[in-house]
């Protein structure tokens, strides 16, 4: 007799992954409905995989973070819209706008630091992670997040976010 369980013919994980994300979607449905205005201190850290599919950003943002990229939705994003599996949204890299396209299934973590919220995301297929390397992108990077938020020295909106556990 063997005390390991069998393989599950249902694919579990990924249907709780994508029920997760769907909590990402309704909360920046509410964004998009309410004008893209945040409530009280809410504001959010996302991050995606450059790489997966259906991602868009600008080449130059592409060559700066070819594996994984965080943004920040707080004080200076607008057009945001919501569809049923992306999301769309507009910000400022080193005061050059950009519209990002990025698909739900690309995202990695969504933080809500004024609530201390957060969801860890399994990586898309095709990517590998390495933690160490993990870097953001935002408009407003000053909040301590998880553990850890380091300014980049080139005077850049661009942060490295640790989302280990607080030390």
């Amino acid at each position: 007799m063997t005390d390991t369980p069998p393989d599950s013919l249902i694919p579990y994980d990924e249907i709780v992954q994508e029920a997760l994300r769907a909590v990402v979607a309704r909360v920046l449905g509410q964004v998009e409905a309410a004008h893209g205005v945040l409530p009280g201190n809410h504001h959010f850290y996302i991050t995606f995989k450059t790489g997966a599919p259906g991602v868009s950003i600008r080449p130059d943002l592409k060559v700066r973070f070819p594996d994984e990229m965080t943004i920040v939705l707080q004080n200076k994003f607008w057009d945001l819209g919501v569809a049923e599996d992306h999301f769309t949204v507009s910000l400022s890299f080193n005061q050059l706008p950009a519209k990002l396209v990025i698909p739900f299934a690309a995202i990695t973590a969504f933080v809500d630091p004024a609530v201390d919220f957060g969801l860890q995301f399994q990586a898309v297929a095709d990517e590998e992670t390495d933690e160490d390397e993990t870097t953001s992108a935002g408009n407003d990077a000053e909040r301590d997040v998880a553990s850890r938020i380091t300014p980049s020295d080139d005077g850049s909106n661009v942060v490295s976010v640790d989302f280990g556990k607080k030390k």
